[in-house]
């Protein structure tokens, strides 16, 4: 996870909404880590002026899903990379496609400068 720009690691979900607001166009995301479930990731975007979090977990084969809407099938992905590539596309089961991606670059904070995209 820790390769890709767009993961934030454990910031909180009020961090992460203020830097979704600052962006400001839906469509914006992030990962980030969950502050309830460890282990557990938070797949974080902008919709309308309102955060959507979808949980993003791995399974014991190294499978990755994300937890949709109520009825979408659950897609297994071999990477994380491959799960953001599907939802870039329309009806997947989240509130907006995955369109502008808010890489920690744009973020910069001492503790986490080590990332590369």
């Amino acid at each position: 996870m820790e390769s890709l720009s767009f993961y934030h690691g454990a910031i909180s979900r009020e961090m992460c909404e203020r830097r979704l607001a600052e962006v400001g166009k839906d469509g914006s995301y992030l990962i980030r880590d969950s502050e309830s479930i460890p282990g557990v990731f938070c797949l974080c975007v902008l919709c309308n002026g309102y955060v959507y979090t979808y949980r993003l977990q791995q399974n014991n084969a190294g499978s990755w899903a994300a937890e949709t809407a109520p009825g979408q099938q659950k897609r297994l992905f071999r990477k994380v990379k491959n799960l953001i590539s599907a939802f870039e596309k329309p009806d997947q089961g989240i509130a907006i496609p995955l369109l502008y991606p808010v890489t920690v670059q744009n973020h910069y904070s001492p503790d986490r400068s080590n990332i590369s995209a």
